[in-house]
């Protein structure tokens, strides 16, 4: 297998549960702020990254939410310090997720001083009354000053959070989101469609009729996400993920790894401003996971810390990692897992690849799976690679399953 009981980790995820209100499609763990609470989960984050920081190395950081930029100045500050202590710093791409409400001058240059060197924004629609309906806190104007304001403090790397198929939403409409969004020129786009999960309001108001989902218009909006981000320059290299390939330009070398088949500009490469954490995702790397709810999957073995701040910082308050749950993968679901996860990805497998990542051979454990899949017409099959069409990759979910054992 590709880790090894002596190298460090190099992928850390940090969850900030905080929100200042509830979004109408999410089902992550996030809960209302308070000021004595964020500064208990701080202080308890702070702990937790000591208990592993022995282990880690980064070479990604990702803090996701939640809002992570809900947290004030002196709080990231608390955070940041300890992480240059703990020599956690100097991450070859380290994101912060943002809300455009909750972006500042003083912030942006805190977190671009401390090494944050990409911010995803969720910017969701562009749309005022869609925006209500989703229950975001920001508006459309603030995500071009909170666009501009990035800019200037330097932020190169920058990647817009778009959904759509969201109730209410017409095609025309999301073509002009989409034009907005492109002209603006970020880095990266990412692309979502509205998923109805338990729990969240507009799975209540789906039960409850108040609409219907049109899976055809989702299909419409998601060819025309993929014809005019690419376009627009934009390399597609996962689902719902589009980056910019500036490979070994006037920009700076391609980054190392970012390109590990295919040469740059092919269609199965993966561009060298694609989000090297998600990557690692996607391939089946280790990673910890901090915070309240996040999930960590270190050398085959995966842990879930405790969905509750307040019990996640007790635990931590007395010395012990708040895990609620702990399960070590046999070798074949661990396999089918990666497999699954890496079909996302346009670039597929590489069999070479895949073996050396799970010590399992995709076309023998998989040989029926993937004639199946490239029978729908769903996939493709080389000499070296597995991967999937553009029609496969509309359902990449499905063709997923089929590798799951």
């Amino acid at each position: 297998m590709r880790d090894s009981k002596t190298t460090r980790v190099s992928s850390l995820y940090l969850h900030v549960p905080f929100c200042a209100q509830k979004c109408a499609y999410c089902a992550f763990y996030s809960e209302p702020a308070t000021g004595d609470l964020i500064n208990r989960y701080v202080a308890g984050l702070v702990r937790e990254l000591e208990l592993v920081a022995n282990d880690l190395r980064p070479e990604t950081i990702f803090f996701g939410g939640g809002t992570p930029s809900l947290l004030n100045l002196r709080q990231w500050e608390q955070i940041l310090r300890a992480m240059e202590r703990l020599n956690l710093l100097g991450a070859e791409e380290f994101t912060v997720e943002c809300n455009p409400a909750t972006v500042s001058a003083d912030k942006a240059k805190l977190l671009r001083g401390f090494g944050v060197n990409r911010i995803s924004m969720g910017v969701q629609s562009l749309d005022e009354p869609l925006l209500d309906r989703l229950g975001r806190i920001h508006s459309r104007e603030m995500v071009f000053k909170s666009f501009d304001l990035l800019r200037q403090a330097g932020f190169d790397n920058l990647n817009l959070d778009l959904m759509f198929a969201i109730p209410g939403q017409t095609v025309e409409v999301w073509r002009a989101t989409l034009a907005e969004a492109l002209a603006l020129g970020s880095e990266h786009l990412s692309s979502y469609e509205v998923i109805y999960e338990d729990d969240t309001p507009l799975f209540a108001q789906l039960k409850a009729g108040e609409f219907d989902v049109d899976e055809e218009l989702a299909c419409t909006m998601y060819e025309e996400l993929v014809e005019r981000a690419t376009s627009a320059g934009f390399c597609q290299y996962e689902v719902a993920n589009f980056a910019r390939d500036y490979g070994a330009t006037a920009s700076g070398p391609a980054r190392t790894g970012a390109v590990p088949s295919g040469r740059v500009g092919d269609r199965r490469s993966i561009p060298s401003l694609a989000c090297q954490h998600n990557v690692n995702y996607w391939r089946g790397g280790s990673f910890y996971g901090l915070g309240p709810s996040a999930t960590s999957y270190v050398r085959g073995v995966r842990t879930k810390n405790w969905s509750n701040t307040q019990l996640y910082c007790e635990q931590l308050e007395k010395g012990n990692r708040a895990i609620e749950s702990r399960e070590e993968l046999p070798p074949l679901r661990r396999a089918g897992e990666t497999a699954a996860f890496g079909l996302r990805m346009v670039a597929g497998w590489p069999f070479a690849e895949f073996q050396r990542t799970t010590d399992f051979d995709l076309r023998q454990e998989w040989s029926a799976d993937m004639n199946q899949l490239v029978n729908r017409g769903w996939a493709e099959i080389s000499q070296n690679n597995f991967h999937l069409t553009h029609q496969g990759l509309r359902f990449a979910d499905a063709a997923a399953e089929l590798f799951l054992r």
